[in-house]
């Protein structure tokens, strides 16, 4: 089975070079386009400010992350790295989550993930709908994924609305409708060879030898000819 890690962050601004730190990571699990409903999800202390822009899109602030575990703690980047294991990481705009999870880990002392274990559903829609806006809101929109459950962006909220999304461009849903009609149509055919047996070819006669000589005697006696009826087996 195929196994791919779906993964959002949330963050205290744009760039981790410039001082930005991860502030929320979120793993969700899916095997062949269907979630497992495994999952990893951690707030992380930044060990810095919370700048107010970034509250407002996501609403961690300073004090709700002070005393969380800092990325670098085993119950993080341990936790994190046994999760995800070697499975390709599925992201929104990837090169955004890529670059402040790799800065993450390289201050952990860490390995980074290498940029071709990362799929980008922002790339995939654009080629799926080039011209469009495909953001994570505008393509739930489009898929018709409800957002009622996101009041704010979250990241786990962001990685289950990803799945969603990443179901629907790979084409999943579709998929699992083609297993379930092929199964079912297998089990009808299980069923009908259960209740009814192999169908003999050919069919056996339903009349009885008499019954024939008595039909053929009405043909020849009612029609005086029997030329049009003479090679039918009744």
């Amino acid at each position: 089975m195929a196994r791919e890690i779906v993964l959002d962050t949330e963050t205290t601004g744009f760039e981790p070079q410039a001082g930005h730190r991860l502030v929320e990571l979120a793993c969700l699990e899916i095997e062949d386009f269907v979630p497992t409903g495994r999952s990893f999800h951690s707030y992380i202390d930044p060990c810095r400010d919370m700048p107010s822009e970034a509250q407002r899109v996501h609403g961690l602030s300073s004090a709700f992350l002070a005393g969380q575990p800092r990325f670098e703690h085993p119950e993080v980047v341990d936790a994190f790295l046994a999760f995800v294991g070697e499975a390709p990481l599925v992201a929104h705009n990837a090169g955004f989550d890529r670059a402040f999870v790799n800065w993450e880990l390289a201050q952990a002392g860490r390995a980074p993930i290498h940029e071709r274990r990362w799929v980008d559903t922002l790339e995939l829609a654009k080629r799926r709908y080039p011209g469009m806006h495909n953001s994570l809101d505008a393509l739930c929109k489009r898929f018709r994924i409800s957002l009622s459950e996101r009041e704010k962006h979250g990241a786990l909220i962001d990685a289950k609305l990803l799945a969603a999304v990443y179901l629907e461009l790979k084409g999943g849903r579709e998929r699992r409708l083609e297993l379930t009609s092929a199964a079912a149509v297998m089990a009808v055919a299980a069923a009908t060879r259960n209740a009814y047996g192999a169908r003999p070819r050919p069919l056996a006669p339903r009349s009885t030898e008499a019954e024939r000589a008595i039909h053929a005697a009405f043909i020849r006696e009612a029609l005086k000819n029997e030329a049009l009826w003479g090679g039918f087996g009744l």
